[in-house]
């Protein structure tokens, strides 16, 4: 499920420059550091876990696939509404 930036927000709304710097930075960390949990995820996976363990497993890949769309939204909303 891919989420989409809030349908109140104009889309023609510019954000300032320097809080599109500061944003960015933010959305680059909160990228490094799911690209640890979705590694860390692939590995357990090759791992043969018993239960309840492969059902977290199943609910970890769950939340870091939504957080990567959440990401993936984030960024799309900020090269949509800074300046080129």
């Amino acid at each position: 499920m891919t989420q989409t930036p809030p349908s109140s927000a104009n889309s023609n709304e510019v954000i300032p420059e320097d809080l599109a710097i500061e944003i960015r930075k933010l959305a680059h960390d909160l990228s490094n550091a799911l690209e640890i949990i979705v590694q860390t995820s692939f590995l357990l996976s090759t791992a043969e876990l018993k239960e309840p363990a492969s059902a977290w497993l199943g609910m970890l890949d769950s939340g870091v696939t939504k957080a990567l769309d959440i990401n993936l939204a984030l960024r799309a909303y900020i090269k949509a509404h800074t300046p080129k």
